[in-house]
C-alpha cells in the first residue's frame, strides 16, 4: 500500500525528512490497545510499541500515539515483523476530550482527521443539545464536522428533526440515513475519497459500527441490539481503530462515549455557537453577561424568538464548564510548580549540609 493512500501528504513528508535520514520508516497508527499498536506502512500492517525514550519523555497520555497519527518507526529485521515507534509527526488535527473522572487532563481520541461524522440515532438517542456538544469538540479539533442522523426508518418526524439540527448547526452538512433501507447513503460518498480520513463519534447504539460495515462492504465490527425503552446499547466497539475503505478513504471507529467532557474548546464553542457569539459582539457592554444589562442583543434575540432559549442555555452551560476547567488547570499547574520548587529547595538543602 502506498503512503499517499493512507493520507501521507506534503505536510507529513516535510516533517518526516529528518527521520528518513536516520533510516526510520513512516507509518500510520491504525489500532491502539493499551501499550501496543498496529501501524500501516509500505511494508504492510506491523505490530508496534513505543521506544523506551518515548516512555521516558512522555509520561502523560498526551505524549503517546493515538489512532490516525503518523509516526517515525524502526521496522525490525525479524519475523514476524514488528516495529519500534520513535516519534509522532506534527498533527494536522486532533480530537480530544477531558479525561473521564476527576483528573484535569487531556485525553486525545484520534488525530489527522479530515471530517468528523457526528452520529446520532433518530430514536430515543436523538438530542440536539448533545449534537451541539459534539460540534464544539469537532470544531476545536481542526476537522470539518458533518452530522449523520441514523435510523431514519424508525422515525415518523425525519424532516422536523432534520430541520431542528440544521437550525442548531448552521453551515454544517446534515444527512438523515438508514443503513437497513439503504436510504440516502449515497450522500456519504463525497467524503470517502482516497487519502481522506473520517472519524465516527457518537453514543453507544447509534449505528457507528453498522455504518463502518456498510462502507467497507463486509462485517468487520460486531453489532448488537439496543434496548427499545431508551435506545441505549452496549459498547460493541471497545477500542479505536482505523479501516481502509474500498474507495480509498479511511474511517476511524470509536467506542461510544458515556462521558464527553470538554477540553480547551474556546474556539470550538465559538464555531458551534457562531450565531450567539455574533449577537454578543453587538451588545452595548463588552463584558455583557446577557442577563439584565441594557442594550443586550442576546436578550433581545431571546425575547423576539430569534434565538432558541434551550440552545442559549446549553451554550451558557458549556461556557461555565470551560471556565471551571480553566480554573482547575490553573490550580493543577500551580501545584506542579510548587512541588517542583519544593524538590529544588530540598536538593539545595542537602548540598549545603554536605559542605
Amino acid at each position: 500500500m502506498k503512503l499517499e493512500q493512507l493520507g501521507f501528504n506534503s505536510h507529513f513528508a516535510g516533517h518526516f525528512m529528518s527521520y528518513e535520514t536516520e533510516g526510520l520508516s513512516a507509518g500510520r497508527v491504525s489500532l491502539e490497545h493499551k501499550n501496543s499498536y498496529i501501524i500501516y506502512t509500505e511494508r504492510g500492517e506491523t505490530p508496534a510499541i513505543v521506544s523506551g525514550r518515548m516512555h521516558y519523555d512522555a509520561p502523560e497520555q498526551l505524549g503517546f500515539p493515538v489512532v490516525g497519527d503518523w509516526v517515525a518507526a524502526h521496522i525490525l529485521d525479524e519475523e514476524p515483523q514488528r516495529a519500534i515507534i520513535h516519534a509522532i509527526l506534527p498533527r494536522k488535527s486532533k480530537f480530544s476530550r477531558k479525561e473521564p473522572g476527576k483528573r484535569t487532563s487531556e485525553q486525545p481520541v484520534a488525530a489527522n482527521i479530515d471530517t468528523v461524522f457526528i452520529v446520532v440515532g433518530l430514536d430515543h438517542n436523538f438530542s440536539v443539545r448533545r449534537i451541539e456538544r459534539y460540534l464544539t469538540l469537532a470544531w476545536e479539533s481542526g476537522a470539518e464536522p458533518a452530522v449523520i442522523l441514523t435510523k431514519s426508518d424508525l422515525s415518523d418526524a425525519v424532516e422536523e428533526q432534520l430541520s431542528e439540527v440544521q437550525s442548531s448547526a448552521p453551515g454544517v452538512p446534515v444527512h438523515a440515513v438508514s443503513v437497513f433501507e439503504d436510504r440516502r447513503l449515497h450522500q456519504l460518498s463525497d467524503y470517502l475519497t482516497e487519502g481522506k480520513t473520517i472519524a465516527l463519534l457518537g453514543s453507544s447504539g447509534v449505528g457507528k459500527s453498522t455504518i463502518v460495515n456498510y462502507l467497507i462492504g463486509k462485517d468487520v465490527q460486531s453489532v448488537q441490539e439496543v434496548r427499545e425503552a431508551d435506545s441505549r446499547g452496549r459498547h460493541t466497539t471497545t477500542r479505536r481503530q482505523m479501516f481502509v475503505l474500498p474507495s480509498g478513504g479511511l474511517v476511524i471507529d470509536t467506542p461510544g462515549m458515556r462521558e464527553l467532557q470538554l477540553w480547551d474548546a474556546d474556539e470550538g464553542l465559538a464555531g458551534a455557537f457562531e450565531d450567539i457569539e455574533n449577537l454578543a459582539r453587538g451588545c452595548r457592554f463588552s463584558d455583557c453577561s446577557h442577563n439584565n444589562e441594557p442594550g443586550c442583543k442576546v436578550r433581545q434575540a431571546l425575547e423576539n424568538g430569534d434565538l432558541d432559549s434551550a440552545r442559549f442555555e446549553n451554550y451558557r452551560k458549556m461556557l461555565k464548564e470551560l471556565n471551571y476547567l480553566e480554573r482547575r488547570q490553573d490550580v493543577a499547574a500551580s501545584l506542579i510548580e510548587k512541588e517542583k520548587w519544593k524538590k529544588i529547595h530540598k536538593q539545595v538543602k542537602g548540598l549545603n549540609k554536605g559542605r
